[in-house]
């Protein structure tokens, strides 16, 4: 569905673009360019122009259709998973940790000095 919508915006798109070039401006004159001019006179001195302006206005509602769309389906959340629905529990709750104590750092008790013994007398 997506492939087909993308493929039918791009062309509506690139029609949309050669109807308005083909239209006759006030000034330009562009789409005399690109024969235009020709394609009128099949449709009678001034029915080019009205089916022209309907072929850009028919053009403008499919873009704007097609775009809505597209937006429209690529916003969705994904609902496919790989993940079984049913039997999915929430993670077990960590322990919380005791508080950590602070230590406490002391010298070290004195010991008496013991005197090394002797070395044996050979």
């Amino acid at each position: 569905m997506m492939i087909f919508l993308t493929f039918l915006h791009i062309l509506v798109c690139l029609a949309l673009i050669g109807i308005v070039l083909l239209q006759s401006g006030k000034g330009a004159e562009m789409g005399a360019s690109f024969g235009a001019g020709g394609s009128q006179s099949v449709f009678g001195a001034s029915g080019g122009t009205t089916f022209l302006s309907k072929l850009t206005t028919a053009a403008a509602i499919i873009f704007m259709l097609t775009s809505l769309t597209l937006a429209y389906l690529s916003g969705r959340a994904e609902t496919s998973s790989i993940m079984p629905a049913k039997g999915v529990s929430a993670p077990a709750p960590k322990p919380a940790a005791p508080p950590a104590q602070p230590q406490q750092t002391q010298p070290a008790p004195a010991q008496p000095a013991v005197p090394a013994p002797a070395a044996p007398a050979k």
